[in-house]
């Protein structure tokens, strides 16, 4: 039985496709998202409490090794498709970075389940929020032409301090401070009403997509076909980095949900200020009206079922 998470997703494409006038309340998009940033930080601090630092270190260094790889594999097929160096690097840019909600209805949906996932997954998100941009910068800047120039202080800024990155961050510091017993006050805030909240996010990324949709047609047939296939490649991947640390089910469908997954917060702003040539419309299409509600119909129980099967064979 589908999640009804995706329930409510679907219930805002469908308002926008028969054009009601449903809509959210101005500025409740962004206290929503605040929300899950914050209650996904806070619950992965918590469990980050729980364990020796020291651990987790391969895991950092394969989340941030991923986050770098994803645009060097993408900018080339992009290119061979016919996109221009700047397209190419946004694009990959995108990929290369990570969407909170993806993890978060996967993670739900896991749960759901009763797959379990290792504690520490919300530092992945945080840890492959940037890496990406960093790449598909790099990339749509070198060889540097004559009189170019990147302003790597606003981007730093904007891109590391940005709320995404921050809420997660903090979430996770402040949760691994209070621990169990600092929570457990909170916990009627930030932890009982997170699926509820998630619906309500996710009804409005519903209306969100619908208004992208006759960008879509706009687009063509290249920019559908990556962002439909380049998911599955890139899952594959995920999940082998998943495999190759040892992770279990869950963790190995996260993984692959995590590189499956485009920004559509954090990598639009930093795009916008490192490659202004880029056609920004370009790529939020294919992040947001394609890749996303892909990875949440079906990409996410593929994914699921990729971690069972590997688990299974590795014997995790």
């Amino acid at each position: 039985m589908a999640d009804p998470l995706v329930f409510f997703f679907l219930l805002g494409l469908f308002a926008r496709l028969v054009r009601s006038d449903l809509k959210l309340p101005e500025g409740l998009y962004d206290i929503l998202a605040f929300y899950l940033l914050l209650a996904i930080g806070l619950k992965g601090g918590v469990e980050l409490s729980r364990q020796p630092v020291v651990e987790l270190l391969p895991q950092v260094l394969a989340c941030i090794g991923l986050g770098l790889l994803i645009p060097l594999v993408l900018v080339p097929i992009l290119r061979a498709l016919g996109f221009n160096r700047a397209d190419s690097a946004s694009l990959a840019g995108h990929y290369g970075s990570v969407s909170v909600v993806t993890f978060a209805v996967a993670l739900s949906q896991l749960q759901k389940q009763a797959i379990p996932v290792e504690p520490q997954a919300p530092l992945w998100v945080a840890l492959m929020e940037a890496p990406g941009l960093v790449t598909a910068i790099f990339l749509a800047r070198w060889p540097r032409r004559a009189g170019e120039t990147t302003p790597w202080k606003q981007l730093g800024h904007d891109v590391f301090l940005g709320k995404s990155v921050l809420l997660l961050v903090g979430g996770l510091a402040i949760g691994a401070g209070l621990g169990d017993a600092g929570l457990a006050s909170m916990e009627a805030v930030f932890l009982d009403p997170f699926r509820g909240v998630l619906a309500l996010f996710l009804l409005e990324l519903g209306l969100v997509v619908g208004d992208r949709l006759p960008a879509v047609r706009q687009q063509g047939w290249r920019l559908l076909g990556f962002a439909l296939l380049a998911p599955l490649g890139l899952a594959v991947l995920g999940a082998g980095t998943g495999v190759w640390l040892g992770l279990g089910a869950g963790g190995i469908a996260l993984m692959a949900t995590l590189a499956a997954s485009a920004s559509y917060i954090a990598a639009p702003t930093a795009m916008r200020i490192a490659v202004q040539e880029a056609d920004a419309a370009l790529s939020i299409t294919a992040a947001l009206a394609i890749t996303f509600p892909f990875n949440l119909l079906i990409g996410i129980p593929i994914y699921t079922q990729m971690g069972l099967a590997l688990a299974r064979a590795t014997g995790g």
